[in-house]
């Protein structure tokens, strides 16, 4: 085993290289789509699977994998999930056919969840105080950077070596990362040996409710939200989160339903699925704008997208530091408000204001999600027990992708109601199914581009709004004063030293954040 000194500089590490690749894998394959379709002779509606699959698979285990994480070990998890990564790369590089390879992405979504859920548990353990905040920066800019350099890194391969070398190269990394993992990491598990008995109904309706709330969201656009499957995978959801939720009750399972009663937590859990919503729900977006409208390949867009990328590795050095000078609350609604400015330069840039607006919306969008996730993750797992932490990484990290899943969704929905009330008829759906509007009539391509920036404009004032919620409901990360000492004999015993009202420990990242700017 390493040393002592180094030990947190491999779980930084091993811990970013995993983030890495998970999500790299979210947004890489979106712009191979049309190749993949090609090569294995399938529609491009069932290649288009092969991004849902994985986006299912990789939601619906997280809460499950966090969980397991504190019983088992958090590098168990980490290790197992990152070596079925590994094998499943392989399968979907190697695959003969559309079956075969959404088989094999599920696959991959499994580990990635594996890997990703115990992430924040494996840095609080290795971390302490100001050290910890700057790792989960770094982790947490590194990852987004990896999200937003997908379509450029898949653009690279594709025209290249080949869509197939999107998921091979995750082989050799993914081997060094499985053995780094087995000889490098350091186990951690619930501390003092306290490991909890494994609940297999609580994991079932874990990954069920999971699945089942994830399904309308990823089909509901193209199938419709009325359809029978959409409105049946809904309710079975709801059916399933409840039975969940009731299973717990008697403690000791999958889900601490305590932790919802802690403010911060459940409250980082929130602003993270709003983060991700008007983050990534609306990248999609943006890089279909960025091809559709102005004719760029994946390569080209992917390049569009660096003021993007840069923007979110650069300010992530410096969000260690605002971390010691601000409480969360405010560096969150700070980062919510540059993510806010960002998408209505996009709206501006959408409505003809020029490359200019393009570039600014792009750093103000990296800039403020550079902002918003590390003191949310550092709060997710400062806010509770060190023996629920791998729990409550997995409980806030579940919370992400499904943020991701409901802005593609419903600005999805929002999207298609634009381009079906715009002017210029018939040629929207044509454009949309093309993605190139040379194609069409030339009569016809300056109508179509004009209903298209029109619908992009809409998703990004709508996920403006969705920032300034993020904004309004900061505050629920800010701290709450204790209360005034009572006089001897009235009745006060029993406050047992916690926060007034909130149900957090005393002591948690919210309450003591002496000198920090409010």
């Amino acid at each position: 085993m390493p040393s002592r000194r180094r030990t947190p500089r491999w779980t930084f590490a091993l811990v970013s290289a995993g983030g890495v690749l998970m999500t790299l894998d979210v947004t890489v394959v979106n712009v191979a789509l049309s190749d993949i379709s090609r090569d294995l002779d399938a529609g491009l509606g069932r290649v288009q699977w092969t991004v849902s699959a994985y986006s299912l698979a990789f939601g619906a285990l997280l809460l499950t994998a966090g969980a397991l994480s504190d019983r088992i070990g958090r590098r168990t998890v980490f290790a197992a999930g990152a070596a079925l990564f590994t094998l499943a790369s392989a399968a979907c590089g190697l695959a003969p056919d559309a079956g075969t390879l959404i088989a094999a992405r599920a696959a991959q979504g499994l580990g990635g969840a594996m890997v990703f859920a115990p992430t924040l548990a494996l840095l609080a353990a290795a971390y302490e105080g100001a050290r910890r905040q700057a790792a989960i920066a770094s982790f947490a800019a590194i990852a987004s950077a990896a999200g937003a350099l997908g379509p450029l890194v898949g653009g690279l391969f594709v025209q290249t070596l080949g869509w197939r070398w999107i998921f091979l190269i995750n082989v050799p990394i993914g081997v060094l990362v499985v053995a780094g993992a087995l000889t490098r990491l350091p186990e951690s598990a619930a501390p003092g040996g306290a490991r909890r008995r494994l609940d297999p109904l609580g994991a079932v309706l874990g990954v069920g409710a999971l699945l089942a709330l994830h399904y309308p969201l990823v089909t509901g656009p193209e199938a419709g939200w009325t359809a029978p499957r959409v409105m049946g995978s809904a309710v079975l959801g709801v059916a399933l989160a409840l039975a969940l939720v009731a299973s717990q009750r008697r403690g000791g399972g999958l889900i601490d339903l305590t932790l919802l009663r802690v403010r911060a937590f459940s409250g980082a859990a929130v602003l993270g699925f709003l983060a991700r919503m008007s983050s990534l729900g609306v990248l999609a977006f943006t890089t279909l704008w960025l091809q559709s409208t102005h004719g760029y390949t994946a390569l080209e867009t992917g390049l569009r997208l660096l003021p993007l990328t840069g923007s979110l590795l650069v300010a992530g050095l410096f969000v260690a530091r605002l971390q010691r000078n601000f409480s969360p609350d405010v560096l969150v609604a700070g980062g919510f408000a540059l993510q806010g400015l960002g998408l209505l330069a996009l709206a501006a840039a959408g409505a003809g204001a020029g490359a200019g607006a393009t570039a600014t919306g792009l750093v103000l969008l990296g800039v403020g999600g550079a902002v918003i996730f590390p003191p949310l993750m550092g709060v997710a797992v400062g806010a509770v027990p060190a023996e629920r932490a791998g729990m409550a990484s997995g409980l806030t990290n579940a919370c992400y992708p499904l943020g991701t899943a409901t802005g593609v969704a419903v600005f999805g929905a929002l999207f298609s109601a634009r381009l079906e009330t715009g002017s210029a008829g018939g040629a929207h759906r044509s454009a949309v199914e093309t993605g190139r509007f040379e194609l069409l009539d030339p009569v016809l391509r300056p109508l179509a581009r004009s209903a298209f920036s029109g619908a992009f404009t809409a998703v990004c004032l709508a996920s403006a709004l969705v920032c300034l919620l993020g904004v309004l409901a900061a505050r629920t990360l800010r701290p709450v004063p204790s209360p005034e000492p009572e006089p001897a004999g009235s009745g006060a015993a029993g406050s047992g030293g916690r926060g007034a009202g909130t149900g957090r420990p005393a002591g948690s990242p919210a309450d003591t954040a002496p000198g920090r700017r409010r």
